[in-house]
């Protein structure tokens, strides 16, 4: 059972960065794909980034492309998400998901485990 916990949530200024992280514990695979997904209150969960830790290719929603990178530290089971130039329509709860590999697109059915949700508040 694969399981997952956000931490670095928090407050910032517009303009401002966060950095988020999504320890991941309990998988077997030499690699999975790892994806960071927003919902903004009222609003349906974005994904926004997203890769595979056995491989280079970096996946990112327009969104958020040009602002923020997905990391990850595979000696840790980590992946990062560095939050840059923040807007306050960032504000949202961020959420670590993990799937057995990556496919097209940010569908959340894609993703089978996912973390409890951290909060972002960007205040202008």
């Amino acid at each position: 059972q694969v399981q997952l916990q956000e931490s670095g949530g928090g407050s910032a200024q517009a303009g401002g960065s966060l950095r988020l992280s999504c320890a991941a514990s309990g998988y077997t695979y030499s690699s999975i794909c790892m994806g960071w997904f927003r919902q903004a209150p009222g609003q349906e969960r974005e994904g926004i980034a997203k890769m595979n830790t056995g491989s280079s290719g970096l996946y990112y929603a327009d969104s958020v492309k040009g602002r923020f990178t997905i990391s990850r530290d595979n000696g840790k089971n980590t992946v990062f998400l560095q939050m840059n130039s923040l807007k306050p329509e960032d504000t949202a709860t961020y959420f670590c998901a993990a799937a057995d590999f990556c496919q097209r697109g940010f569908r959340t059915t894609d993703f089978l485990y996912w973390g409890q949700g951290t909060q972002v508040t960007v205040s202008s």
